[in-house]
């Protein structure tokens, strides 16, 4: 059996935000991932995580490539552009063209690139028309650079319309919650040729007692990423990976 060496990188849908646990960590699909793959397998594997929230998909690319495959990964997955979208001044082929930079330097370091698409908040979120058809556009373009790597595993959650749903959200409507991330866990468990546990795709919906909405969404929300935008900050400002070397994930119960 090939020992499985799993590495993300990425922003903060690849780093977990919005799936907190009760002592204030992220989780998030990747380590569910990392968790379902060493249980479909049986056996122990390597995991290691350098995304980091904020992140634009060219710092993606320059700051966190080259240390994860220093670990000489069996896997990769990366995922960006979800941050850049929303700058209009951003050419999607340049994001694109970020995309096609790891796959050449997996393909150079003999990894498996696993490719993902951020899922579609466009129908709760303001200016959504925009986002959709950036996200949109974004989502044929990548698509377009992999066509013909069947060797590419493909998780794409752009497309998946259930996964748009409010339920599978957080209170800011931009970072899924835990029912969003297992959904797209499983996802990616099935691209990887296993089949993930059946209440992943669609587990119970939680409260939203504390959503805000109307104005004191904006002032809670929209506000303070505005004035990061207006003062050139980020939410990962100063974060360090939460996994920046390999960490053992064992199977359940083991």
């Amino acid at each position: 059996m090939q020992e499985i060496r799993y590495v993300a990188i990425g922003d903060s849908f690849s780093e977990g935000v919005g799936d907190e646990l009760p002592d204030g960590t992220v989780r998030g699909w990747a380590d569910l991932t990392a968790l379902g793959w060493a249980n479909a397998l049986g056996a122990p594997i390597a995991y290691a995580n350098f995304a980091i929230r904020g992140k634009l998909a060219w710092p993606i690319v320059e700051e966190q490539l080259e240390p994860a495959l220093a670990l000489r990964p069996t896997h990769l997955s990366f995922n960006g552009g979800g941050n850049d979208m929303l700058r209009p001044r951003t050419t999607i082929e340049s994001i694109a063209d970020a995309f096609s930079t790891v796959l050449r330097r997996c393909d150079e370091e003999g990894v498996r690139l696993v490719l993902l698409s951020g899922a579609n908040p466009s129908a709760q979120l303001p200016f959504r028309s925009l986002i959709q058809r950036r996200g949109d556009d974004l989502s044929r373009a990548v698509v377009a650079r992999v066509a013909d790597r069947p060797d590419v595993v493909r998780a794409l959650n752009w497309p998946d319309r259930e996964l748009s749903h409010p339920s599978f959200w957080s209170a800011d409507r931009l970072h899924m919650n835990s029912r969003g991330h297992h959904r797209v866990a499983a996802r990616l468990l099935g691209a990887l040729g296993h089949p993930a546990p059946g209440e992943w795709w669609s587990m119970p919906e939680q409260s939203t007692a504390d959503a805000v909405r109307g104005l004191a969404y904006y002032r809670a929300h929209v506000g303070p990423w505005v004035r990061r935008r207006l003062t050139g900050t980020s939410s990962g400002d100063g974060r360090m990976p939460k996994f920046g070397n390999w960490v053992t994930i064992e199977p359940a119960g083991a």
